[in-house]
């Protein structure tokens, strides 16, 4: 079986506009969008890979994405910050003038900081290992980072997703929704 390789991306599938500055081994997927304002500019590092339709938009300054980062599909990075090395921001988030330390995860569907607001910073969301017994994950927020249950209202906003539970249940459920006739079939076999 033959397997054609990868080939680069050219800079016809994304749009760059204004000072950005791109390391050469940088995966831009189609239709991203790098715009830089008058007297802003954006740094795009080593290894880093920019999902498809992701928006980075400096403004008042520099918005710097360091090597090895990950941006999923969608993002939305807005004004000036930091996105540190080995980050990784989940697909649909939304960041204003925010920076990230070096290894963070984001989840998707995230939103961070707000219009206006002064460069604000987020530390690492640590994921315990499952214990042996099956227990679900759960994720411990650190360094101001907004627990979805917090009924206050705050500069940083985590909207809440589903936890994916592995089980046979949910595994037949997701089974009959993909393949609807399936009940059919097996009950021809017995």
């Amino acid at each position: 079986m033959h397997v054609p390789s990868l080939q680069p991306v050219n800079s016809s599938h994304f749009c760059v506009s204004g000072d950005v500055t791109i390391h050469p081994t940088a995966v831009i997927a189609s239709g991203v969008l790098l715009q830089a304002d008058p007297e802003s500019h954006i740094v795009i590092g080593a290894g880093v890979c920019l999902g498809m339709g992701t928006i980075l938009h400096a403004h008042q300054g520099t918005l710097e994405v360091e090597a090895e980062v990950t941006i999923g599909a969608g993002v939305l990075l807005i004004g000036a910050g930091k996105i540190g090395a080995s980050a990784c921001i989940g697909a649909a988030s939304t960041l204003w003038n925010h920076s990230i330390d070096r290894g963070t995860i984001i989840p998707p569907l995230s939103l961070l900081g707000m219009p206006g607001e002064q460069v604000a910073e987020t530390a690492a969301v640590a994921v315990p290992e499952p214990t042996p017994e099956g227990q679900s994950l759960q994720k411990e927020l650190l360094n101001g980072a907004v627990d979805p249950a917090s009924s206050q209202p705050a500069a940083e906003i985590q909207l809440s997703f589903s936890t994916p539970v592995y089980g046979q249940e949910n595994l037949n459920r997701l089974l009959s929704t993909l393949l609807p006739h399936r009940q059919t079939f097996l009950k021809g076999q017995e």
